[in-house]
């Protein structure tokens, strides 16, 4: 039997990212976590969490990286203590303050490296449509163009395809992919503001409630308040 390809994924603790570990697995792929600590608020229990997916999926390799830049630079309400962390807005159209300027760049950029040292043929990112109506480093003609940066800047037999499963995909249709193929969602944090239980309000709670709501189920986690978000 020939040996696996392999794939870093981006691993935030999130559920979106979870979610591309288990598709990334369902494609065949050996797994090998990325997971970045930068300073912001719930930085603890995303790593806890990262690290038990790792621990389920029996992953190949965990790379920790602290970017602590990332806060250094600041306004973003995940990193600045003087920001606070808005309530939900589902309807805005505007970039939320929860933005970090060019992150995804930032952490493409050591998936890059990481991939490479390790002879990976993948990269895999969950981010998705709700994500690309408000953070400019989520649309898919970033991907294009970051994967157009990949081609030109690593050595000529290098080969490696960023993946981006789920970039047309609603956060329910996430969902819905996630519970098929079995995802522990338990262990995985989305909320912005809290770690112990999540707040129920910020943005990443009520994106991610609202895609459970929309399928009739419950979402494992705890939450302070679970306000009703069902869109259908």
């Amino acid at each position: 039997m020939s040996e696996r390809e392999r794939a870093v994924i981006l691993v935030s603790g999130g559920m979106d990212s979870a979610t591309a570990v288990y598709e990334a697995i369902d494609r065949g792929y050996e797994p090998y976590f990325l997971h970045t600590s930068y300073g912001q608020n719930t930085a603890a229990k995303e790593l806890e969490c990262a690290r038990a997916l790792a621990e389920d999926v029996d992953a190949a390799d965990f790379l920790h990286v602290e970017t602590e830049h990332l806060a250094a630079i600041g306004a973003s309400s995940l990193t600045d203590d003087e920001m606070a962390v808005e309530d939900a807005d589902l309807d805005s159209d505007g970039i939320p303050s929860s933005y970090v300027p060019f992150r995804n760049a930032n952490l493409l950029s050591m998936a890059v490296s990481y991939a490479e040292a390790n002879d990976c043929s993948a990269i895999f990112i969950g981010a998705h449509s709700e994500d690309f109506s408000g953070y400019p480093d989520c649309r898919p003609d970033f991907f294009e163009a970051f994967q157009q940066v990949i081609d030109i800047g690593t050595k000529p037999e290098t080969d490696i395809e960023l993946v981006a499963p789920f970039v047309e995909w609603s956060k329910t249709d996430i969902a819905e992919r996630g519970l098929e193929l079995g995802v522990p969602y338990e262990h995985t944090w989305s909320c912005y503001q809290d770690d112990s239980p999540a707040c129920g309000t910020c943005d990443a709670c009520a994106f991610r409630l609202q895609a459970f709501q929309n399928l009739g189920e419950r979402d494992p986690i705890e939450y302070a308040e679970r306000p009703s978000y069902a869109d259908r």
